[in-house]
């Protein structure tokens, strides 16, 4: 053999055919080409039994013949451990007889035999040839003489079929690593382990996809879409379709936002004030929505039912942002916001929706079941496991809905635990249902894969489980109608924040939660024997008590309103409307018999020359009740009017865009006041719920045009302390 030629092999066919399935190798081909797959593999050329050209002796030699391995085995007398290595040769390849054991001129050191499955390491001195260690794992050789071997084997090549059938420890030893190999990988990778949810960190951040999202409201549940709208279209039946992508964040506060703290202890959290307008540290979460797809379509009233055909369907595209702060010791909700932009149909829709403590999406329905927030976005696991230990057939419960850890799933290349949920109010109130399936990685503070549905229903069909005081609960409550959400998130990048969210710690400054009530002493009971809530405004033309003069010269054109006020009646709503020099007073009464009706008139001039114009007046068809006994404690008008100009507390309520000027409302601002009180048929009847009085709010709102815009904003103020409930804007604009 020359240098030019190819490698040649002493090993047959089928050892070649067996290394190349031991390396992952194609063992189809020639002998030829296996041993060029096996080369260019990376096996070594000692392993494939290649011929070497041996230096000192200008000779080519086979592995067995080099003259070092000779020479170590002249060097000693003790037999060299054998590799193990599996032969599938022919059976012409095995020799037909069996050579005899050779005989030793020194008795072997004793050997202990190795247990099966066992193995030690061997000391250096006793490591094999670097060709065996290329080729196999040596086995110990057993006490007494030796079995009798194959010729080859003998001659120190491989271990054949026949050698280890007559070798139970390697047979033991080659099983177990096959299983490794085949298999322990495998198992290894695919194991997850459970763990408890990791707190959230400032700065921490996940994008995640809005999928096969749909939502529909019918009847009473239309107007959570429609009310805020200036020229609501005449729908039984909203549908909408959706999908894009998403985010959710929590904000990493600078240290501008610790001014009031002595230290950077709390570095992370926001100011944020309440209703109030008392300043508090929280954590700001932040969702953002952008939806690609957002197809709207609505269905009309046919024959005294709602068509199943929808009449108008728009195409766009729209954008909500939702923002909510939770306070940093106590962990309440202190507000949320909803921003959202559209374009549907050529129209753009621009607003925001602010709430002090609940609110969302879902309005009224989250004040009912504050827990079924969490099908909005993505659930962030600390917050719903707590310190549970996410592990197979875990259960809990969490906010209203209880929840079980079913198995795990892959999801893409990651083992993650399954986990489904559901809500118990919305089950045992018979209100419908409210279900998630949430799949958990342990590396991501939210959940990494989130399916939701609900469906919320008046109808009384699917409350036939339900008892009668529960239904009568329902009907307080839950409007008539439907409401269904469907849509699944699903993740796509994580970036994790450093500093995690200490929640539960105090902090400098932080306000008393009466710091900003009321004393007794500043509100007024007229429920007593008052006609109206007290309003001597400074800033407004016409007061009410200024206006109230007025029905004194209506008693022959509004003779009910006049006579139920002058005996023991009340006005339980009143509204004004700013008309040039004119204020218009829309005036809602309730006679001690229950009659009730409204009055509308305009007044004009000054308290010394007052002049009073009749418009029109009517009647209720529903009941209204006469309660005087729950008529609670309020502020007057005209100072949570002051509260609310007040800039300190309420900076958004003032400015060409909201309520107010520095001096006063705008032209285009209306302000009034609503008493409910329980067993009324206006608003919520309390009475089949709760042993409560009854409460008051003061409205203030504004309509007005702003070039090609129509503009609108509102303000809802608790009267018993002046607290801010929220606020909204709405901007909508005919695109050409």
């Amino acid at each position: 053999m020359t240098m030019g030629d190819e490698p040649t092999t002493t090993l047959t066919v089928a050892k070649l055919k067996a290394l190349c399935v031991l390396n992952d190798l194609s063992a189809s081909g020639k002998k030829a080409e296996l041993l060029a797959r096996l080369l260019e593999a990376g096996v070594d050329k000692e392993t494939l039994g290649i011929e070497v050209f041996d230096e000192t002796t200008s000779t080519f030699v086979t592995v067995e013949d080099e003259p070092d391995a000779q020479a170590d085995e002249s060097a000693s007398d003790e037999t060299p451990a054998e590799p193990l290595m599996l032969s599938l040769e022919d059976e012409d390849t095995m020799p037909s007889k069996v050579a005899p054991a050779k005989k030793r001129t020194k008795p072997e050191p004793e050997v202990l035999e190795a247990e099966i499955l066992e193995a030690d390491l061997l000391p250096a001195e006793e490591a094999p040839s670097k060709g065996a260690e290329a080729t196999a794992v040596p086995l110990p050789a057993s006490s007494g003489e030796p079995s009798p071997r194959s010729a080859k084997s003998e001659a120190g090549g491989a271990m054949t079929l026949m050698d280890m059938v007559r070798r139970p420890q390697a047979i033991a030893v080659l099983v177990t690593l096959l299983l490794l190999g085949a298999g322990g990988y495998y198992y290894v990778n695919n194991q997850i382990e459970p763990f408890t949810a990791d707190s959230l960190r400032y700065g921490d951040e996940m994008t995640y996809m809005v999928q096969d999202g749909s939502f529909m409201a019918s009847e009473e549940y239309v107007e959570l879409v429609t009310d805020r709208l200036e020229d609501p279209p005449n729908y039984c039946k909203v549908r909408l379709s959706f999908q894009g992508s998403s985010s959710a964040s929590i904000t990493e506060g600078t240290t501008a936002e610790l001014n009031t703290q002595s230290t950077n202890d709390r570095l992370g959290a926001v100011k944020i004030q309440d209703g109030h307008g008392l300043s508090w540290l929280g954590v700001e979460s932040v969702t953002k929505m952008s939806f690609s797809k957002f197809d709207v379509s609505g269905h009309r009233p046919s024959f005294s039912q709602c068509s199943d055909i929808s009449i108008d369907t728009t195409q766009g595209q729209a954008n909500l942002n939702l923002t909510t702060w939770k306070e940093l010791r106590e962990q309440v909700v202190l507000a949320t916001e909803l921003d959202f932009t559209s374009i549907l149909s050529g129209t753009s829709y621009e607003g925001t929706a602010f709430t002090y403590g609940v609110g969302g999406l879902l309005g009224g329905l989250e004040e009912l079941s504050p827990g079924l927030g969490m099908v909005i976005s993505p659930v962030v696991l600390a917050d719903f496991f707590g310190n549970e230990y996410i592990t197979k057939d875990a259960t809990g419960l969490s906010s209203g809905w209880e929840w079980r850890v079913t198995g795990s799933e892959k999801i893409g290349s990651t083992n993650m635990w399954k986990v489904t949920a559901s809500h118990q109010d919305i089950r045992d109130f018979c209100l419908g249902y409210a279900t998630m399936t949430m799949w958990l990685d342990a590396e991501s503070p939210w959940a990494a894969r989130q399916s939701v549905d609900v469906a919320i229903s008046s109808d009384e069909a699917s409350r036939s489980s339900c008892s009668a005081w529960q239904q009568r609960g329902i009907d307080a409550v839950l409007p008539d109608g439907e409401l269904e959400l469907h849509h699944t998130f699903e993740q796509t990048t994580l970036k994790r924040g450093v500093k995690s969210i200490e929640l539960g710690k105090a902090y400098d400054n932080r306000p008393r939660s009466t710091e900003a009530e009321p004393d007794d002493d500043e509100l007024v009971n007229w429920g007593v024997d008052g006609t109206h809530l007290p309003d001597n405004s400074t800033v407004r033309q016409h007061p009410l008590d200024l206006a109230m003069a007025c029905l004194d010269g209506f008693s022959s054109v509004a003779s009910g309103a006049v006579s139920a006020l002058e005996n023991d009646g009340y006005v339980w709503r009143a509204v004004d409307t700013q008309n040039g020099s004119k204020t218009s007073w829309n005036l809602s009464w309730v006679a001690t018999d229950t009659t009730a009706g409204w009055v509308n008139f305009d007044v004009s001039g000054s308290a010394d020359d007052l002049v009073c114009e009749f418009v029109s007046k009517g009647t209720f068809d529903e009941s209204i009740t006469h309660n005087r006994d729950s008529i609670p404690k309020v502020l007057p008008m005209h100072e949570i009017e002051a509260i609310l100009m007040d800039s300190q507390r309420h900076a958004v309520l003032t400015g060409p865009s909201a309520l107010y000027t520095s001096s006063g409302p705008h032209d285009s601002t209306s302000s009034g006041y609503l008493v409910v009180v329980p067993g009324s048929g206006f608003g919520i009847d309390f009475s089949d719920l709760l042993d409560t009085s009854g409460a008051t709010t003061i409205d203030v709102r504004r309509t007005w045009d702003d070039g090609a815009k129509d503009r609108s904003f509102s303000a809802l103020v608790d009267g018993t302390d002046g607290r801010l409930i929220g606020w909204t804007s709405l901007s909508v604009e005919e695109l050409g």
